[in-house]
């Protein structure tokens, strides 16, 4: 989640956006207006709810002195769940699903505190000037600290009630979210590639950081740092390299606002609210209360008050429209972005996710959509990028299995705001699916939820990952106050809802921050991280989406441990749900209902047999299977590996 608008550095973090969109629009629902997610009862604790195919398992609220803090991002090992939060990380046992017990609430404020993990191993994102490298409350005061933290925390957790803090690795520009990198020609270490946002430190802090013009080689500007992280010694984790991964792109048209963000700006105006416009973002901004109050403050106590009046406030205005539109030139958001422009010099990417076994990563970085080859962690090499005028805060990625798609979020409104609007389009603040053809990305659709929310949810595209449907890319996905979203996007140019969960506002009269800031599914459950209350489980039920046994064969996937930014090959061990999934995704296709019929039953038969009666049934199968190729072949060359892979289990 990206910063609210809180500092003239979050104000530069905004005004990255991309170039011109391309492929249709996409597909309305009949009548989002009718959804069952719209107009929920506003409740912290008894908000109203709306779930399709999903069955919540358990909701747990987070503990005292962690509650009312926000919840980030998730990691998973063996039966935990470790949930970032801003005053620290939280572990849950999930070994019951239905009743997740808390482990340890270990107190080390910062923000945004994401988590990932690698075997005894856990690593922790630390960026806000709150962070100190004693993980002890209240901060550290001045520009310039030698017990500041901006990084990444290094912690073992061999006794994981119990963590440990064995190294602070210092960044430049902090990090907002971070990316661990298992190479896999590399056993002895493992590397983290970071995502800084903030501003670049000033050298008396770190001095390798230089805050100078991006041509300069030595710049901290338009650099991913990437830390090396010894298994033997991760107390000796450092920087290795910080790469350009931006050199020669252009800048990035903004779509400007939405119908319903007009409306809303008029509605500021009227009330008197200070506001200006942003010549980088196309978009009219309510000014943060920091730029505004100490202004409005000086002059009401020049006359001897302590409340301002209209003349005090007339006679800021000026003032505070001077002091924002110089932090706009200093930035370089003063003057509208076009195609040919370079790139401004505080892009960063938000998110990189790494697909090792490919040696390829996705990188979500601001202003644009970028494909990398990390066959060389150290020095990672751009293949391709992409903007679009839609998208105005390229967030995450997420590669399909085969490594054939990639689909990006945009976090248009930095994740504090109401984007899901009637007013909003279906295709701002989506996400955008793209092919990978010859290391290139070929847009193909968006998607985004099909509902409405309202003004006071903050509602945009988040964290998600992929859930192991065996033949098919299907993802869950948080969307902050618009709930989760399970879809199917097989199909890259046609994507669709499956499943969703949602609640209502957190308040009904103003906007306070709430919602699923990220879920995933991990051995059989779809964990989320909600933001204002705690966590929630569930699992997919069956649908005429989603068959049982398709449910069946993606629980037969366990992993050890799960950072939903380093994707796994997902790969399914010989089983009959495997085999019987495979035959319920040829009926749904519509094969012909004999030569399904035939495949179920020889299945059946296999099953129930063992020994030679149990190979001829399967060997039955795999002739059977035949029979649905004019429908599918693809598929039926799936099931027919299915179940020569079962009865190899029996030689």
């Amino acid at each position: 989640m990206t910063r609210l608008l809180r500092s003239s550095a979050a104000l530069a973090a905004l005004a990255v956006f991309a170039a011109c969109a391309r492929g249709p629009k996409p597909a309305a629902a009949p009548n989002p207006a009718a959804d069952p997610r719209n107009a929920l009862k506003p409740g912290l604790f008894d908000a109203g709810e709306a779930i399709s195919n999903l069955r919540v398992l358990s909701k747990v609220q987070s503990p005292p002195g962690f509650l009312g803090q926000t919840n980030s991002d998730l990691a998973f090992t063996g039966n935990y769940v470790i949930q970032g939060n801003y005053n620290g990380p939280v572990v849950w046992d999930i070994s019951n699903p239905s009743s997740p017990k808390l482990v340890v609430a270990y107190e080390c404020p910062a923000s945004q505190n994401d988590v990932s993990v690698y075997k005894n191993l856990m690593f922790m994102s630390a960026e806000a000037l709150n962070g100190r490298i004693d993980c002890k409350p209240g901060g550290t005061p001045g520009a310039v600290s030698k017990d500041r933290m901006r990084g990444v925390r290094i912690f073992d957790i061999s006794d994981i009630k119990n963590p440990k803090l064995v190294a602070n690795v210092q960044t430049c520009r902090g990090s907002h979210t971070h990316t661990v990198l298992e190479d896999p020609k590399d056993k002895a270490n493992v590397y983290i590639y970071i995502s800084g946002s903030s501003g670049i430190r000033p050298a008396g802090e770190l001095p390798e950081c230089q805050n100078t013009a991006a041509s300069d080689p030595n710049s901290s500007r338009l650099r991913i740092e990437i830390i090396k992280v010894p298994l033997a010694d991760p107390s000796k984790a450092a920087v290795v390299n910080r790469a350009n991964i931006f050199a020669g792109l252009s800048g990035a048209r903004s779509h400007g606002a939405s119908d319903a963000d007009k409306a809303e700006v008029a509605k500021m105006k009227a009330s008197g609210a200070f506001m200006h416009f942003i010549p980088a973002m196309g978009e009219e901004i309510q000014l943060p209360p920091q730029m505004v109050k100490p202004v409005l403050d000086s002059i009401t106590k020049a006359r001897g008050a302590t409340v301002a009046n209209a003349a005090d406030t007339a006679a800021a205005r000026p003032i505070v429209k001077a002091n924002v539109d110089k932090i706009l030139a200093a930035q370089g958001m003063d003057k509208a972005p076009t195609a040919s422009a370079s790139i401004p010099e505080t892009q960063q990417c938000h998110d990189i996710t790494v697909y090792p076994s490919l040696g390829l990563a996705g990188g979500a970085c601001e202003g644009h959509g970028i494909l990398l080859d990390i066959s060389n962690p150290v020095n990672p090499v751009r293949l391709d990028a992409v903007a679009d005028s839609n998208f105005a805060y390229w967030h995450s990625a997420t590669f399909n299995n085969d490594g054939t798609a990639m689909l990006f979020s945009d976090e248009w409104g930095g994740g504090g705001a109401p984007k899901c609007r009637p007013g909003d389009k279906p295709e701002w603040g989506a996400n955008a699916i793209f092919k990978i053809v010859n290391k290139k990305l070929v847009f193909q659709s968006y998607y985004k939820i099909p509902t409405y929310q309202t003004s006071n949810e903050n509602c945009v595209a988040h964290n998600g990952s992929l859930i192991p449907i065996p033949g098919r890319d299907v993802m869950v996905q948080s969307w902050y106050q618009g709930g989760i979203s399970v879809f199917d996007w097989t199909d890259p140019a046609k994507p669709q809802e499956i499943a969703s969960f949602d609640r209502g506002p957190v308040n009904g009269t103003r906007m306070d921050m709430g919602g699923s800031w990220s879920v995933y599914w991990y051995n059989g459950a779809i964990v989320s991280s909600e933001i204002a209350r705690g966590m929630d489980v569930a699992e997919l039920v069956p649908s005429k989406y989603i068959s049982q046994n398709e449910i069946d064969a993606a629980k037969t996937v366990k992993w050890d441990y799960l950072n939903a930014q380093g994707q796994p090959k997902i790969v399914w061990p010989p089983s009959f749900p495997l085999a019987k999934a495979f035959t319920d995704q040829l009926e749904r296709k519509g094969c012909a209902s004999g030569a399904v019929n035939a495949l179920r039953s020889q299945i059946a038969n296999a099953e129930k047999a063992t020994g030679a009666a149990r190979n001829a049934a399967l060997d039955a199968a795999v002739t059977a299977a035949e029979g649905a190729r004019s429908c599918d072949g693809a598929k039926v060359d799936m099931l027919k590996k299915s179940l020569q892979d079962l009865r190899a289990l029996a030689m």
